[in-house]
C-alpha cells in the first residue's frame, strides 16, 4: 500500500504540470503536443501501463486490509481506537477506504471520458505544421465548461486531498521512516502536498468554465 501510493503521489506531480498547461494555451496547441508525446513515447508508455497496475493494485489491497481490519474486529466496535500513523487525524484514518473507493470511481470515469475515448479514436483531430493531432483539448472544454462536471471534480479534489493528508504521512510512517528531526517535515511536506495538489487540479475545471462557458 505505502510503495504504491508514493508512486502514485509522484505520478500526480508529473500529471498536474501537463495538465497545467490547460491555463495559458487558448487554442490547445502545447496540450495537444504534449499529449500526443504522452501516449507515443515508448518508455512514457511503459511507465503508463506500470501506472494502472499500481492503481489497481493500491485499490484491491486498500479493500484487502479494510475487510482484514474489520474481520479482526467482528461486530463489536472498539473501546478505544488507536490510529497508527503519529499526528494523523482519527476521521480521516478510519475513513480511508470509503474515500479511497470515491476516489478509485472518479478514476474511471475520468479515464472513461478522455483516456478511453482517445484509445478509440473518439476524438477530433488538429493539424499542426501539416501533421495530424489528436485535439485533446476539445473534450477537456468540452466537459469543464459543464458547470456539474466541474463540480463534481472539484468535490473529488477535495476527497483526494483528504485522501492525501492522512496517506502521505502514513505511506512514510508504515515505511519505518519515523525519526524525530525528520517526522515533522515529511507531515509538513504531506499536508502541504495535500492542500497545494489537489487545489492546482480544481483550480483547472474552474478557469475552464469561468473562460469558455
Amino acid at each position: 500500500m505505502s510503495l504504491t501510493g508514493l508512486f502514485l503521489i509522484l505520478f500526480l506531480i508529473v500529471h498536474l504540470l501537463g495538465n497545467l498547461q490547460l491555463l495559458h494555451d487558448d487554442e490547445g496547441q502545447a496540450f495537444n503536443l504534449y499529449a500526443r508525446f504522452m501516449t507515443t513515447n515508448p518508455l512514457i508508455k511503459v511507465i503508463s501501463y506500470s501506472l494502472y497496475t499500481f492503481i489497481l493494485l493500491h485499490a484491491i489491497l486498500g479493500v484487502v486490509l479494510w475487510r482484514q481490519n474489520r474481520a479482526a474486529r467482528g461486530n463489536q466496535a472498539y473501546a478505544m481506537t488507536k490510529v497508527r500513523a503519529v499526528n494523523t487525524n482519527p476521521g480521516f484514518a478510519k475513513n480511508m477506504a470509503w474515500l479511497g473507493i470515491i476516489v478509485f470511481v472518479f478514476l474511471l470515469i475520468h479515464m472513461y471520458q478522455f483516456w478511453f475515448q482517445m484509445h478509440m479514436d473518439n476524438v477530433p483531430y488538429a493539424t499542426y505544421d501539416g501533421e495530424e493531432v489528436k485535439n485533446l483539448f476539445e473534450p477537456v472544454r468540452v466537459a469543464f465548461t459543464d458547470v456539474t462536471f466541474v463540480v463534481f471534480y472539484v468535490v473529488c479534489m477535495v476527497i483526494i486531498g483528504f485522501h492525501l493528508w492522512h496517506g502521505f504521512q502514513s505511506a512514510f510512517q508504515t515505511l519505518g521512516i519515523n525519526h524525530q528531526k525528520w517526522s515533522p517535515v515529511i507531515r509538513f511536506l504531506g499536508k502541504a502536498y495535500a492542500i497545494i495538489i489537489p487545489a492546482l487540479f480544481a483550480l483547472i475545471p474552474i478557469a475552464f468554465y469561468i473562460k469558455y462557458a
